[in-house]
């Protein structure tokens, strides 16, 4: 009961935390705490933005919304602007700490409200609810008599005074004397009004918690920034509009939207922020106009417009997809967005929705790939010619007179994916060796639909083979039909393609197979997300049943290792499996609560996110274990890529992020290789070796090798070397 209320307190806090810096879109408590002291440079102000983001909160936790999102700073960053607005505003006392806690409340509201109206079109509601509440408070109060108009600013150098005596006033007539352009000044200045302070160093303090967060979001404001001020200079606008309140901060917060959190950083991102920054500053000048009527800001107004619209517009686009790319899983960094979204493009294939394997039990070799010499031409160029060949590379025994001679002829056809048979043709006789019926060109023939404008059709199968029927559902793997040779097929042969219409001779498709193996030399090396080509010996993996058990990871299941570090101290770490709302599945520490994703497809074990402490048993776990194949083939290879952002390498890493949109001078490597297996009548082991390298100007710059062992079933023995590490984890029983 104590843990629990000390875990609510501590994702309370959190939630205040982050509050704050997400007006910069982050969930980093660095730049939280940065801004809590900026707000305080008028401590009336800072005051009052805490209160309102506690009111906030807590009304969330009574009502009873999800921890996570409060914990988050999600509910809480409009109601912190409408109480730095107010506070600064203002006169403190009895009468306008009670209107500013239904203030935080009444904007509480509205962001449910805004945030249930706009995720129904996949859009944010950034600051709406600030906005709207912030005016109609604004406005109601003109009509409280019990408060009163703050006078602070009027009399700034005695107030500086109180704050920090005389030299404080030294400090703020130092700054001010500083041979700086106007430009940057503003700039400063801009940043510290997006929390309602107008102080250079305010502003400073802001710029470096940027910095800290995101070297690419500190970028992006600079940009964002400077392109509106040349953008004044260029048209002839009132460069007082950037002055004004230091409206400016609508081009930076736009700027770090558009540039690098819902959209991936790169040229096209950028190249974007310079483009709507024209349109920016039309927004600004015309509301500007309207609201000055009222004696209203329009304070966030530009930069809610902008990028709800320009998000909006995104969302209708027929192609150029990646010019610029939507962010698709939040990472809340745009280093991480960028760098999760380009390893994930590395390594996988984002346009290949359903997952097709080989449609073939055993080795099989490509004899016709794409773009082929005989019939794979044109309108059916992407497809594949499978057939088997000895050690000695003939594809048939004896003289090879008679279809039945051939090693493929009446071998297993397989289903390539889960799906439901669109079309059958069966009857056609096998032909003779050398014999060719053009009558009937695809001969017997299956198409399967596996998903909207997604088929696949098999064909050149044996006469009356055909194991299903029109309108069934089959599952991967499962047997449909044998090889033959009818049609237009000389020798016995399995032709496959992929096509986007469910007619026998419809034109083809270029998609890949998802995981296969290639037969290399006397080894094996997986391909993902790939197209095989002429002459490869290919084969879909068939599981190992310890290594299988040793990586089905189950909801609900805990693994506990004994680990021993150099100072041969030894100490218990307990992981959970666990699921979340979206049904991921992941390992998490009970210790550092880090998490790594994963998915087993029952082939292939892979991570594909971790979060938590990098000092962790679990963070080299998902170094050594990235990606696994559940079978055991001799001298097998796996190589992938990991997110730059996976390393621990900040000196290399911090110039790396400036620069990313545009270069990228890092890489990373992942190598595993099966060393040994052995089977006995009780139980089996499989001995495998990996290692993790990053590379930095083409020079290795870090290597980390790992050795895993499996036995009966469970991961007997992790070890971790390099970069001053020597760890040993044996799986005890939990």
């Amino acid at each position: 009961m104590i843990q629990k209320l000390e875990k609510s307190i501590i994702l309370f806090i959190e939630g205040m935390l982050f509050s704050y810096s997400q007006v910069f879109f982050s969930k980093q408590k660095a730049l939280a705490i940065i801004l809590v002291l900026v707000t305080f440079f008028d401590w009336i102000s800072g005051l009052s933005g805490l209160i309102a983001v506690f009111v906030a909160n807590l009304a969330a936790i009574v009502i009873g919304f999800q921890k996570k999102n409060i914990s988050q700073g999600f509910y809480g960053f409009n109601s912190l602007l409408v109480g730095l607005g107010m506070g600064m505003f203002y006169q403190p006392g009895i009468e306008f700490f009670f209107v500013l806690a239904f203030a935080a409340l009444f904007t509480f509201f509205l962001t449910i409200w805004l945030e249930g109206f706009f995720g129904k079109y996949g859009l944010p509601y950034l600051s709406w609810p600030f906005l709207l509440g912030l005016w109609m408070v604004t406005l109601a109060s003109r009509q409280f008599e019990a408060l009163a108009m703050s006078e602070r600013g009027i009399f700034l150098l005695n107030e500086i005074y109180q704050y920090g005596g005389i030299k404080m006033v030294k400090l703020y007539f130092w700054a001010n004397e500083l041979h700086i352009h106007p430009s940057i000044t503003t700039y400063f200045k801009s940043l510290a009004a997006i929390f309602f302070q107008y102080h250079m160093l305010a502003g400073i303090l802001v710029a470096i918690g940027i910095l800290i967060y995101s070297r690419i979001a500190f970028l992006l404001s600079i940009v964002g920034f400077f392109s509106a001020y040349l953008n004044y200079v260029l048209i002839g606008a009132n460069l007082a509009e950037l002055n004004y309140s230091y409206i400016g901060f609508n081009y930076i917060l736009s700027a770090i939207a558009i540039g690098g959190f819902f959209i991936v950083p790169s040229k096209y991102s950028f190249l974007w922020v310079i483009l709507l920054t024209p349109i920016i500053s039309f927004v600004i000048i015309s509301t500007s106009l309207f609201f000055n009527l009222l004696n209203l800001s329009i304070y966030s107004l530009a930069f809610n417009i902008v990028v709800v619209m320009f998000l909006y517009v995104l969302k209708f686009r027929e192609r150029q997809f990646y010019k610029p790319e939507l962010v698709v899983v939040q990472q809340f960094s745009p280093e991480r967005n960028l760098y999760s979204q380009q390893n994930y493009k590395t390594r996988f294939d984002i346009t290949a929705w359903t997952q097709l394997t080989l449609p073939v039990l055993g080795e099989w070799v490509v004899t016709q790939g794409h773009d082929g010499e005989h019939t794979h031409r044109e309108e059916w160029r992407h497809a594949w010619d499978f057939e088997i060949f000895d050690e000695e590379g003939k594809s048939y025994d004896n003289a090879g007179y008679y279809p039945k001679d051939y090693y493929c002829f009446g071998k297993p056809v397989l289903a390539p994916a889960d799906g439901v048979v669109q079309e059958i043709l069966d009857g056609i006789p096998d032909n003779g060796i050398g014999e060719i019926n053009l009558s009937n060109n695809w001969g017997n023939t299956i198409v399967i639909k596996h998903d909207e404008k997604l088929y696949s059709k098999l064909s050149h199968l044996q006469i009356g083979s055909s194991k299903t029927y029109k309108g069934a559902y089959v599952k991967r793997g499962e047997i449909i039909a044998y090889c033959g040779n009818s049609g237009r097929s000389v020798v016995p042969h399995l032709h496959f393609q992929v096509q986007a219409d469910p007619f026998i001779g419809s034109k083809t498709l270029d998609y890949p197979f998802t995981n296969y193996l290639v037969k290399i030399n006397e080894g094996y090396e997986l391909r993902t997300y790939d197209r095989p080509v002429k002459g490869l010996t290919v084969a879909n993996v068939v599981k190992t049943d310890s290594l299988y058990k040793a990586f089905n990871f189950v909801p609900g299941q805990t693994i506990s290792f004994e680990v021993t570090h150099d100072d041969n101290l030894k100490k218990k770490v307990d992981w959970e499996v666990k699921s979340d709302m979206n049904n991921y599945t992941y390992l998490e520490c009970t210790t550092t609560e880090s998490r790594a994703y994963f998915w087993n497809d029952g082939n292939l074990f892979y991570f594909t996110h971790f979060a938590g402490n990098k000092n962790s048993l679990l963070y080299y776990f998902y170094l050594g274990a990235y990606k696994i194949v559940l079978g055991y083939y001799d001298k097998l290879t796996v190589k992938d890529t990991y997110p730059l952002n996976a390393f621990k390498n900040g000196f290399m890493l911090f110039w790396q992020d400036f620069v990313s949109p545009f270069y990228m001078f890092m890489r990373t490597g992942y190598t595993m290789s099966y060393v040994k297996f052995d089977d006995d009548l009780t139980t089996s082991s499989v001995l495998m070796r990996s290692e993790t390298k990053l590379f930095a100007l083409s020079r290795q710059s870090q290597v980390i090798d790992f050795e895993i062992k499996i036995n009966g079933g469970r991961i007997e023995k992790f070890m971790v070397k390099g970069l001053h590490l020597n760890i040993e984890a044996k799986e005890i029983e939990s």
